[in-house]
């Protein structure tokens, strides 16, 4: 299922409790805030989740995505809402934030190169059902 600025999509998994998502492109705002309003009711509905994103040809983030309440409230709430965390094919500085920011939050988050994917979905305890 593809958010409304179609940068991201929702991968559908085979635990109710995993959350995964492909990013491409420059991310649109409205995408940012689709997928913060996903993962609010996710954290509304489980005690704890475990996400995975993959990031095919990523181009960072459109002016002001990431700025809004949803998507703000749904980072905040991920600190102690998320149990595992695996990013695939993550930019530099994004691999390197999460390797710095798993050592002082609660999140079990790791990183994985493209050739890896399968080993993050075992990580996160799913498989994408195609």
């Amino acid at each position: 299922m593809r958010m409304p600025g179609g940068t991201i999509s929702r991968i559908p998994t085979d635990n109710p409790a995993v959350f995964a998502f492909r990013i491409s492109g420059e991310v649109a705002a409205e995408d940012m805030k689709s997928m913060g309003a996903t993962m609010n009711d996710a954290f509304d509905a489980f005690s704890t989740v475990s996400m995975l994103l993959v990031f095919d040809d990523y181009e960072g983030l459109d002016t002001g995505a990431g700025l809004d309440m949803e998507t703000f409230t749904s980072q905040f709430r991920s600190l102690v809402k998320v149990d595992r965390y695996a990013v695939v094919g993550a930019p530099a500085a994004a691999t390197t934030m999460i390797r710095v920011m798993d050592k002082v939050i609660p999140t079990d988050a790791r990183t994985f190169n493209r050739s890896e994917e399968r080993a993050a979905w075992s990580f996160v305890g799913a498989n994408p059902v195609i």
